[in-house]
């Protein structure tokens, strides 16, 4: 068996770096094809493809024999995975050549195809394909699959084709490669559909006149949902408001101002009126801004109280009202905030269409609920009027474009061919396609178009914010009603350019992928590798969450995708999550999704490849973690599934796409937001073995590999995590491991006792290092940058054959008035002359690293580790400096000492940076010449 690269080593921090930095991007990324939730990074899932197909060069010693051979080779490796994360270089077909070779070479040239059974968003099949490998999605979620489909198998079926739409194809002088064809189509019938519907619903999005008696488009019409006020004395239409503000930007504030007034035509004899104001006097304050607090309303008339219960009553039996409280057009580099306007009003009060999805909204659940709870209780409640208008019009339009598409293929000489669903390639899968992607916008153009938006008034934003801001649909009080036919934020012209640019960056070359609907614990897994995200216990509802997508996809697509779009809504019975509103409360769900996972991993493991890891993401919540932070009812149960189905765990890395200085000040780990395991099949002759067994075991293992996890690019937050994976290889290679008592031990006992080996191998290490270091490592245990007295530093360094006085004068820690204070890095002394230093330590040179990294940045530093190491007495080994900042971020973290840990990861993780400029600086004299500042360049 060849050990692969995962369960050896990654370049952990570049990779999560470029995940947290995949964040911002935007335009072109898959993910803003069609929303989904708790979407894997690209760049993660695209290293940990590589490194789980790429041999690990232990596994050739007849190539490298030598550790030192091995690690070289680790870090060629590892630079082609940096590269190969980088979002700018997606589309680098010298970089991803190079990387397809490694994969090739270390496969005997015939890669196993790669299987992702719950494919859900499509990030890991797309990157599969990406890589040159044969990419398979399985979803039992329709709207999963379609994503899927949409990612890796509909571009390649049309790579390099011209577009069909009239003219287009001869109006660019250019070749027409990979997805760039089909994405100009996209763009040119998703045009033709927004100027139809401009011609059979403009009059319903009318402009506004400004003061110079110009005509503005409309951005967004926001509403207020209103009830009757509850004292019988008063009974106005009260409006619920979260917030009046509109704008905040400095010296363009806007904000929305109630006043009441007497109007006979109302039953209560008054009416509340809205204006807009901007002056500071009289802006809102938290104390009033807006009418709802806490689900409870507040009467702008007479201040009686709605309760929650009262606003729900009326929402259930005759339904909420709403009033248009201010109309947003677009200005000269602003928004222009205007009052209500009569004929807007009216405009949006339009019949309801008869052929809207009237599917039920799932009842009770808390990811959906609170639709129905407020008088909402079928999928097209969600909508008002006008908007049910829109959304129709485009769905009919969808149908229209994809005659059309099929219509102008066939000019273009294009043969008709079996339709798509059926595998064809010809003009009527193509019209198929392009409508397929159509619909797709349109979903994103619903994600902005419910009566469940709100306005974000932020100075960076004054949009309509997406429904889906959050993993749940919540209840809006005031809501902004998008214009779909202008040209801001939630209009169909704009989703399209979204869904369009996705589209031209798509990898079309090697094979084609395939996604299909399977149930992820019946369906065979034979000749497939696995390489997995799978949902992650009760975090979240996909399927009734993708509901409000799917009835809308399924008015538009069914005759398209039949099979697929068959039932009235998305399948649930069979999905994998701990739901308590579906399977008999919480341990019915427990149980559920217990069995299920065990159900999924034990059918994998009747056809696992031997040769190769299967790979399995988990996202790790830190609100779920216990005291020791690594165990959660949902970690507990991924690794007992997997191992009782007879997996052993041979490695786990953590991928964060926060930031990396994101601490915690608790004690506990600061956790990483996903992390992933690597698997290879147990023997069946597994021995069993004892507790004492299993500790010994531990304590023979576990150094060398955490010294090897230090030694490579992981940062000090990482190694609980990462340590699980040595740990729990040791623990899940036995069949059992029993306690004391004759019983089976756990997964969360096992769990602890690997902690415990961290906590004994961490302190163990403090023997490598010099006199002054363990003195100061004591000390800082105790008292961190705090001061103790003389006489227990006196004890400790005697102890420890060196003195107070001697580190004093090192400056190390201040020693006056019977008081001693280790010195922190940022008070180390800038003039330090690590050369002249009769007794340099690696205590020492840590903290100036610190201070220069934090000050002067990686250049400086490396240049000033390179004259530390060409010391004559050779008292500095860049090993053991990073080792000791593994050690004292290790400390720090436990007594919660936040700021001292981000200094310690820090330095830890830019670690390889600064040894890297310490090779490249010039000699220590030569340094007086030295321009730091040219380094960066």
């Amino acid at each position: 068996m060849k050990r692969k690269l995962i369960e050896v080593a990654l370049p952990l921090e570049t990779i999560n770096r470029e995940s947290a930095r995949e964040k911002s991007i935007r335009h072109g990324h898959p993910s803003t094809l069609h929303l989904w939730w708790a979407r894997r990074p690209l760049a993660a899932a695209r290293a940990v493809l590589f490194a789980q197909l790429v041999d690990d060069p232990s596994s050739r010693p007849d190539k490298f024999p030598t550790e030192e051979a091995r690690r070289a080779e680790r870090e060629r490796l590892h630079k082609i995975i940096e590269r190969l994360v980088v979002w700018e270089n997606i589309r680098d077909e010298r970089l991803l050549a190079e990387a397809r070779a490694e994969i090739l070479q270390s496969c005997d040239g015939n890669p196993p195809p790669i299987l992702d059974p719950f494919a859900g968003g499509g990030t890991i099949p797309l990157e599969a394909q990406r890589l040159g490998l044969k990419a398979h999605a399985s979803d039992l979620n329709p709207v999963a699959v379609l994503i899927n489909k949409a990612l890796i198998e509909i571009p390649p079926k049309f790579r390099d084709r011209q577009p069909v739409f009239p003219g287009l194809a001869e109006s660019e002088i250019r070749a027409w490669k990979g997805a760039a064809g089909l994405a100009a189509d996209i763009r040119a019938y998703g045009g033709w559909m927004r100027n139809e519907a401009q011609k059979r619903i403009g009059h319903l999005y009318p402009k506004v006149k400004r003061s110079d008696g110009s005509q503005a488009t409309v951005i967004a019409w926001i509403w207020a949902r209103t009830v009757t006020c509850p004292n019988p004395a008063c009974g106005i239409e009260m409006p619920l408001v979260r917030s009046w503000w509109l704008g905040k930007k400095k010296g363009k504030e806007a904000y929305v101002v109630p006043s009441i007034v007497r109007d006979p035509s109302h039953s209560s004899g008054l009416r509340v009126v809205f204006k807009i104001a901007s002056d500071q006097v009289g802006a809102p304050s938290s104390s009033n801004d807006g009418t709802m607090i806490r689900g409870n309303a507040k009467c702008v008339a007479c201040d009686a109280t709605a309760p929650n219960q009262y606003i729900r009553d009326q929402a259930t039996s005759i339904g909420l009202g709403a009033r248009l409280m201010a109309v947003v057009a677009e200005g000269s580099r602003q928004r222009t905030y205007l009052a209500p306007i009569v004929e807007h009003e009216e405009a949006a009060h339009v019949p309801r269409p008869v052929d809207v999805p009237d599917q039920p909204v799932p009842f009770p659940n808390h990811d959906v609920d609170r639709l129905p709870m407020y008088g909402m209780p079928r999928w097209s409640d969600a909508f008002t009027n006008r908007q049910l208008v829109a959304l129709t019009t485009f769905g009919d339009l969808v149908s229209e474009a994809r005659e059309l598409v099929l219509r102008d293929a066939l000019k273009a000489g294009i043969a008709e061919g079996e339709r798509l669903e059926s595998g064809g390639t010809g003009a009527a899968a193509y019209a198929d396609s392009v409508a397929s992607y159509l619909a797709m916008a349109l979903s994103r153009t619903l994600n902005k178009s419910t009566s469940i938006c709100t306005w974000d008034s932020s100075a960076k934003m004054e949009a309509v914010r997406g429904l889906f801001a959050r993993q749940v649909i919540p209840m809006a009080w005031d809501f902004a009603e998008a214009n779909v036919l202008g040209s801001s934020s939630g209009n169909y012209g704009e989703d399209l350019e979204w869904v369009a640019r996705s589209i031209d960056r798509l990898p079309t070359f090697g094979f084609q992928g395939h996604a299909s609907q399977g149930d992820a614990s019946t369906r065979d897994y034979q000749g497939a590798l696995i390489h997995t995200d799978p949902p992650y216990y009760d975090n979240i509802g996909y399927s009734d969450l993708s509901d409000f997508f799917y009835v809308w996809l399924r008015r538009s697509l069914r005759s398209i995708h039949p099979q697929l779009l068959s039932t009235m809504l998305v399948p649930k019975a069979e999905e994998l999550v701990a739901n308590p509103y579906r399977h008999n409360g919480k341990d019915g769900a427990k149980q559920f999704f217990e069995n299920g996972f065990r159900n999924v991993f034990a059918n994998a493991r009747k056809s696992a490849n031997a040769d190769y890891p299967i790979t399995v993401w988990y996202a790790f919540k830190q609100s779920d973690a216990s005291d020791e932070g690594t165990a959660s009812s949902g970690w507990e149960t991924l690794l007992d599934g997997m191992i009782r189905s007879g997996w052993a765990i041979t490695a786990t890395w953590p991928n964060r796409s926060e930031l990396s200085n994101r601490m915690i000040a608790s004690g506990t780990n600061a956790l990483a937001s996903s992390i992933v395991l690597a698997l290879r099949p147990r023997s069946d002759e597994a021995p069993t073995t004892d507790r004492r067994g299993l500790i010994s075991a531990l304590q023979a293992e576990l150094p060398d590999a955490l010294r090897k996890l230090q030694q490579g690019a992981i940062a000090p937050v990482d190694l609980p995590q990462a340590a699980i994976g040595p740990g729990m290889a040791v623990f899940s290679r036995y069949s059992k491991v029993l306690e004391p008592d004759g019983s089976q031990m756990t997964v969360r006992s096992a769990l602890a006792r690997i902690n415990e080996i961290l906590d004994q191998v961490l302190s163990e290490q403090e023997g490598d290092f010099d006199a002054t270091t363990r003195f100061a490592i004591a000390w800082y245990r105790q008292h961190g940058y705090n001061t103790g007295t003389f006489g227990d530093a006196d004890n400790l360094a005697r102890a420890r054959n060196t003195s107070v006085e001697r580190m004093d004068r090192d400056a190390i820690l201040t020693s006056r008035a019977g008081k001693v204070t280790l010195i922190k890095p940022a008070d180390t002394p800038a003039d330090y002359d690590v050369l002249a230093d009769e007794h340099t330590s690696t205590w020492e040179v840590l903290h100036h690293t610190i201070r220069i990294l934090e000050t002067e940045g990686v250049p400086a530093a490396g240049a000033f580790l390179a004259t530390a190491q060409s010391r004559p007495d050779g008292a500095v080994d860049p090993d053991l400096v990073k080792e000791l900042a593994f050690l004292l971020f290790s400390i720090a973290e436990k007594n919660g000492w936040a700021k001292d840990a981000i200094s310690f990861n820090a330095v830890a993780q830019s670690w390889g940076d600064v040894v890297d400029a310490s090779k490249a600086a010039p000699k220590p004299h030569e340094q007086g010449e030295f321009d730091f500042s040219q380094e960066d360049d």
